[in-house]
C-alpha cells in the first residue's frame, strides 16, 4: 500500500516545477538572467520529481515506476538538460519559452500517467538496455531541437538574401549580429545536428544489440519493429551524409522521421497499452 505521503510529495514537487516553468515561459527573453534562473530551477524540480516517481521512493515497494509519460518526461528533460548546458558556451536565444512549455506538458502528463511498477526484470541486463534506450531518445530529441533552430534559421537568412540585406559570401557560414534569433551560425547547427544523431545512432544501436541478445524470448513486435525502422532511418541518413553530402531540409527531415518512429516505439506503444487499453504492457 502507497503511503499518503508519496502522491502529496509528488504532486508538490510537481507544481512547484510547473510554476518555475511557467514563469520561466512569461519572463521577457530580455530579462537579465532571470528567463534562465526559472529554467534551471523548473529544470532541478523536474529532476526531483522524475526520481520521486520513477524510484518509488517513500512507498515501501521495491521496484522501479516507468511507462508512456515517464519516458517522455526524462527525454525532455535530457533536451532541456544539453540546452541549459550548451547556452553557457553558445548565444542560443528564442528556444526558452519553448522549452520551458515542453518541460510543463511533460511534467503534468508524467503525474496524470505515472506508469506501471516494474518490480523486477527479465534479464540483469534489462535495466542497461531500458537506460541507453531513453538516452537514444533524449540525444535524438537534442537532434530534432537543433535541427529545428537549423531549419529556422536557414529560413529567416534566406529571407534576408532576397531582400537583399546579407551578402552571399558571408551568408554560407555566418549571420550577422542583427539576423535570426537563433545566434549561432548555420554550419555550427549543423555539426551539432549530426553530432547528436550520431552519438543517438550508437546508444541506440547498444540499446537494440542487448536487447536481441538478452531477450527471452527475442520478439518481433510493434515497439520491436518501430524501434528498428527508426535505426534504419538513422542508419541512412549519416550514410548519405558520409556519401553525397546531405544537409538542410533534406536531412532534418530524415531526423524527424526517426525521431517519430522512435516515439511510436516505446512512447506510442505504451500510451496505447496504459491509456487506450488499461492495461500495463508487456515489455518495458
Amino acid at each position: 500500500m502507497i503511503p499518503a505521503s508519496f502522491p502529496a510529495l509528488l504532486a508538490l514537487v510537481s507544481l512547484l516545477a510547473l510554476l518555475a516553468y511557467g514563469r520561466a515561459a512569461t519572463v521577457p527573453e530580455s530579462a537579465p538572467g532571470g528567463l534562465r534562473m526559472y529554467l534551471l530551477t523548473g529544470w532541478g524540480l523536474h529532476a526531483a520529481a522524475i526520481f520521486i516517481d520513477t524510484s518509488g521512493v517513500g512507498t515501501g515497494i521495491e521496484g522501479a515506476r516507468f511507462g508512456f509519460a515517464p519516458a517522455l518526461s526524462v527525454t525532455l528533460w535530457m533536451v532541456i538538460a544539453v540546452y541549459v548546458l550548451e547556452s553557457r558556451f553558445l548565444p542560443i536565444r528564442g528556444v526558452r519559452r519553448t522549452l520551458a512549455l515542453l518541460g510543463a506538458l511533460a511534467v503534468v502528463l508524467a503525474l496524470g500517467f505515472p506508469g506501471q511498477l516494474r518490480p523486477q526484470a527479465g534479464s540483469p541486463w534489462a535495466p542497461i538496455h531500458w537506460v541507453l534506450g531513453i538516452a537514444s531518445y533524449g540525444l535524438f530529441g537534442a537532434a530534432v531541437l537543433h535541427a529545428a533552430m537549423m531549419n529556422r534559421a536557414d529560413r529567416q537568412m534566406r529571407q534576408t538574401l532576397q531582400s537583399g540585406r546579407l551578402d552571399t559570401a558571408s551568408a554560407s557560414d555566418a549571420l550577422p549580429t542583427g539576423g535570426p534569433p537563433m545566434g549561432l551560425p548555420l554550419m555550427r547547427l549543423e555539426r551539432l545536428t549530426f553530432r547528436f544523431v550520431s552519438a543517438g545512432f550508437v546508444v541506440l544501436s547498444l540499446a537494440i544489440f542487448l536487447g536481441w541478445v538478452f531477450a527471452n524470448p527475442w520478439r518481433w513486435d510493434h515497439k520491436v519493429v518501430f524501434s528498428v525502422l527508426g535505426w534504419l532511418v538513422y542508419a541512412g541518413l549519416l550514410a548519405g551524409r558520409r556519401r553525397f553530402g546531405w544537409r538542410g531540409p533534406q536531412a532534418t527531415r530524415w531526423v524527424y522521421t526517426g525521431a517519430v518512429l522512435l516515439l511510436l516505439a516505446y512512447v506510442g506503444s505504451h500510451f496505447v497499452a496504459e491509456v487506450l487499453l488499461h492495461r500495463p504492457p508487456e515489455v518495458p
